[in-house]
């Protein structure tokens, strides 16, 4: 643990949710039914489903196998005051990770492995503390329905019409929910730069580039993007663009948590908040919840 870094003892969900989250999470929870279904019926067939897959497919992390990235792991679950869930490393070109749990059940997070060769140590801790933060949030089970939904839209003459009329009311509220992961990913790396550098790498980048990007000017496109969509035409035009998406644009992630390190909330959770605890800097609060909810999710 970096000497310098806080570790939030206690910290609650709610002290760090986007207001997007809590409002798309309140529409969602009036949707009848969908959170029972989801648990009883699919939870122990999906939950041992991941299991053997990762098992048998994948590296898993532990302090035996890859013990720097198990460290990176444990660190940020400290920080966040989290059970430790299971940590794969999977063989894919493709920089993404995600998280899947049950609740009840054993959580686990997959790295890709193109997307730990294009991240520095720091930035793929972020990656982690950014998938900790949807089981932190109990975000799982609304990640599942948004899966089988995406799925079912073209595998059952049901899933269509299912599709039509919930998609749009859950991609935005997988959209909401991924800003505010980007905070628990800044929480663990409390360091704005670190979280828009992957953002950046995301968007743009490769093992080969990466080290040539500048994220100033990643941040400065991040507020050109802005001052060009705040017209009416403009303002139609992003929400076109971004209404058939699971993920809110990049340029728009690393404004927002720009913005949010600079935010009295923010400070308030590193600096008001801390106390000595142990021989280390923490913030008070209630007993944290335990890693759980359900889903699996793309960074």
């Amino acid at each position: 643990m970096s000497a310098d870094k806080i570790v939030l003892h206690g910290i609650r969900s709610d002290q760090f949710r986007h207001p997007f989250d809590l409002e798309a999470t309140r529409a969602l929870q009036q949707l009848p039914g969908f959170d029972l279904v989801i648990r009883n019926l699919l939870g122990s067939v999906a939950e041992r489903f991941f299991y053997l897959d990762n098992i048998s497919s994948s590296i898993a992390v532990s302090e035996a196998q890859l013990p720097h990235l198990h460290k990176l792991l444990t660190e940020a679950c400290e920080i966040l005051d989290l059970d430790v869930p299971q940590l794969y490393l999977r063989q894919n070109p493709q920089p993404n990770a995600y998280t899947f749990a049950m609740r009840g059940q054993q959580p686990f997070i997959v790295l890709h492995t193109s997307l730990v060769d294009m991240l520095s140590a720091e930035e793929i801790q972020a990656v982690i503390a950014h998938e900790l933060g949807h089981l932190k949030c109990e975000h799982g089970v609304y990640l599942t329905l948004a899966n089988i939904i995406l799925l079912a839209s073209g595998e059952l003459p049901l899933g269509v019409l299912v599709a039509q009329s919930l998609q749009a009311q859950i991609l935005q509220w997988v959209r909401c929910a991924e800003f505010t992961c980007d905070r628990a990913a800044l929480l663990v790396a409390q360091d704005s730069r670190t979280v828009a550098s992957v953002l950046m790498k995301l968007t743009g980048g490769s093992p080969l580039l990466a080290s040539q990007l500048s994220l100033d000017a990643f941040l400065e496109q991040a507020r050109s993007y802005d001052r060009v969509s705040a017209d009416d035409l403009g303002k139609l035009l992003k929400e076109a663009q971004v209404s058939q998406l699971t993920h809110p644009l990049p340029v728009l992630r690393a404004r927002e948590i720009e913005r949010w390190s600079a935010s009295q909330n923010y400070q308030a959770l590193l600096s008001k908040g801390a106390i000595a605890y142990n021989g280390k800097t923490t913030l008070s609060g209630a007993p944290a919840g335990s890693a759980s909810g359900g889903g699996w999710r793309n960074w």
